[in-house]
Order: structure tokens, then C-alpha cells, then sequence
């Protein structure tokens, strides 16, 4: 197992980057801690894989360095790094038994046969592999020789971390919970650390005890699910974890707070001073859909909006509304009565974010 330290670190597929714009990784400081359970998490195109070959080893950085517990590791191939990669298509070879695919790390260490017999029989059983370590991997389903790509890593003592690039893409949807569960198993029982690249949130939320968000080619945002959801720090992170994700509108700085239309919406005193300490090219407001306050009855000192769609989801149902031009989804409860024609609706204070220039105020790198 490894800390790992990714320190100033840059990529660009350009012999000669002139600006942000050429480089798939920008410049990251950013900390990996000996033993975590991690999600990388964003959409297709944002740098995930390129940072997960960089630290494997199979890409080399253009800027920066990769430590694993304090030591530059930039010039070490995969194998000297102890990485164990799990890619999106199971990588096992056919010809060989389930056995003797579990074994084959082992017996390049040279590791004495008892000791790969009993190592292999280990992992087969946390995986669920027992019953065909005789069968010939040509002969597995997807989901089958996908454990025993991540049961080769496994099996290793010497690992430093495990990377996952998408491991479930393969896999039959109802067979996906099933593994999450299962490697949510494994890391608690041998306590390895184990970086999940997705672009999936539940998968990244069931799997992680921390995610990171990227985009752009920056991570953006790392935090528990919890925190991301509560209190995203980019407009990306609220727009992307949710579902739906969290209502944005574009605000102007107002006496008293922001306004959109005619509408007004009071901060507080350090949100309004914070505004004012700079000239922000882009003022957002946002709040998630469970947020919003949704009257029972019609309220004269509420924010009046027009109820446009309702979409009955069986537990919940989204609203569709028109906020003095904006619009807005509110996630309603089943047992809460759906306002016909117009809906007063209210922002909670402690739930309404302001996000300049796209990160949130209190949150500012």
C-alpha cells in the first residue's frame, strides 16, 4: 500500500502547449492517503484515464512529479511501481485456467507453489471464483473474467495501489451492484488503496469514502458524497451529482444581495462583501431541487413561479418551473400536494449557494 502525492503535476499531448487549453491534465497538487477507497469521477474527456496512466506508470508526465510515500516515482516502469490496473475490458488470457490466470503474478515473483495455491485459493473465494478455477477463461461471461482481472491485482501482496479504469462498462446492469458491493468487501477486508475511475456517480458514491470530481483536466472538488451534494464548490459539481442536478441562474450583484429579472434575492452580510471585494465576470446562484421549499398553500411573501410540467416518478415527482424567466426543477415528495398554475416557493438560506466565476464564494482556490 502507498500515499499517493501528485505534486505540481501537468499533461499535454502538445510537443509545444501555449496555453490551458492544450493540456488534458492541468497543473494538480493532490493527495492519495495510504489505504483510501477513492472515486475519480467525471465525463468522458476530462482527464480521468490520462491521470490514471500517470500514475501507473504506462503515460509519463509532462510537468510535475508522482510520489508514492515521498518517493519520485517518474521515471519507474508499472511494474517497479507495484500498480495493479483493472481496464474497462477484462484483460485475462484465454488459454489458460482461472487458476493459473490468478497465479501467473505470483509465479513471475517467483513465489514457491504452495504459497500460490494457497494465495489463489484466497482470492477465489473473496471473489467468488472457486468453482471455476479449472475452467478455461474463454469459456467465462464478461462479469466472470472481469473478477478475475481484478482478482490478478488482488492477489499480489506487494501492491502499492490499485487503479480501476470504468471496470463495469461490460458488465449486465444487474450484475454491477453485485460487484461494487464486492469491492467495497475487498478494500475493507485487505485495506489496499484503490483509486475507481467512472463517470458514473452511484458508482462512485456506493464505492468511495472520498471522490474526486474532475473536469476540465482539474480536479475541481474532493469530499465525501455527502459533501458534494450538500455544498458543491464549482457549478460542475452541482450541475453533475444530483439528479436532477442543482438549479443555476445567472445573477447581478443587487443592494441587499442579487437579482435576475425582477426578481431579488437577499445574502447574507460576508456573501455581499464578498461580492463586492472583486469584479467577478460571471455571478450564479444555485440550489438543489430537494432544496427548494415548496408552499402547501399560496404564500403572498413567497417567490411566485408558474408550474409548467409535473413528472410523477412514483416516490417522488420533479416539478418544471418558471421562476421570472428562469428555470427551475423541484424534487417534491409523494405526499406532498402539486400546486396548480403557479407554485410559491421558497430558497432556504442555508441551502443557497452563490458561485462567481463558477466556484463557490466560500470555496475560492
Amino acid at each position: 500500500m502507498a500515499e499517493i502525492h501528485l505534486q505540481n503535476l501537468a499533461h499535454s499531448y502538445s510537443p509545444t502547449p501555449t496555453g490551458p487549453e492544450d493540456y488534458a491534465i492541468r497543473e494538480m497538487n493532490h493527495v492519495w492517503e495510504q489505504g483510501g477507497a477513492y472515486a475519480l469521477l467525471g465525463p468522458s474527456g476530462c482527464g480521468k484515464s490520462t491521470l490514471l496512466n500517470i500514475i501507473s506508470g504506462l503515460l509519463s508526465p509532462s510537468e510535475g512529479q508522482v510520489l508514492f510515500d515521498s518517493k519520485v516515482v517518474n521515471d519507474l516502469t508499472p511494474e517497479k511501481r507495484n500498480i495493479a490496473q483493472v481496464f474497462q475490458f477484462p484483460v485475462v488470457y484465454d488459454t489458460m485456467t482461472v487458476f493459473d490466470n490468478l497465479a501467473f503474478p505470483l509465479r513471475n515473483q517467483g513465489m514457491a507453489e504452495a504459497k500460490v495455491h494457497s494465495k489463489v485459493q484466497e482470492i477465489a473465494e473473496v471473489l467468488d471464483l472457486q468453482n471455476l478455477l479449472g475452467k478455461k477463461a474463454r469459456n467465462l461471461s464478461a462479469d466472470e473474467k472481469q473478477k478475475v482481472s481484478m482478482g490478478r491485482g488482488l492477489v499480489r501482496d506487494d501492491v502499492s495501489a490499485i487503479l480501476f479504469d470504468e471496470p463495469l462498462t461490460v458488465i449486465d446492469p444487474h450484475l454491477k451492484w453485485k460487484l461494487r458491493r464486492k469491492l467495497k468487501q475487498i478494500h475493507e477486508q485487505f485495506n489496499i488503496t484503490m483509486v475507481y475511475v467512472t463517470h458514473d456517480q452511484l458508482e462512485a458514491s456506493t464505492f468511495a469514502d472520498k471522490i474526486a470530481v474532475m473536469y476540465g483536466g482539474q480536479i475541481v472538488q474532493f469530499g465525501t458524497p455527502r459533501e458534494l451534494f450538500e455544498r458543491p464548490s464549482h457549478t460542475f459539481v452541482g450541475y453533475f451529482i444530483g439528479s436532477p442536478g442543482m438549479n443555476l441562474i445567472e445573477v447581478q450583484a443587487d443592494a441587499g444581495g442579487v437579482r435576475f429579472a425582477g426578481t431579488h434575492l437577499a445574502l447574507s452580510e460576508v456573501q455581499q462583501r464578498q461580492i463586492s471585494e472583486k469584479d467577478y465576470k460571471k455571478l450564479q446562484v444555485g440550489i438543489r431541487p430537494e432544496f427548494i421549499h415548496v408552499w402547501d398553500e399560496p404564500n403572498p411573501d413567497a417567490l411566485q413561479a408558474e408550474v409548467m410540467h409535473v413528472e410523477d416518478l412514483g416516490t417522488y415527482k420533479i416539478l418544471t418551473l418558471n421562476l421570472d424567466g428562469a428555470p427551475l426543477k423541484v424534487r417534491l415528495a409523494e405526499d406532498k400536494p402539486v400546486p396548480e398554475g403557479r407554485a410559491s416557493i421558497s430558497f432556504p438560506a442555508q441551502w443557497l449557494m452563490v458561485y462567481a466565476d463558477d466556484y463557490l464564494l466560500e470555496a475560492r482556490p
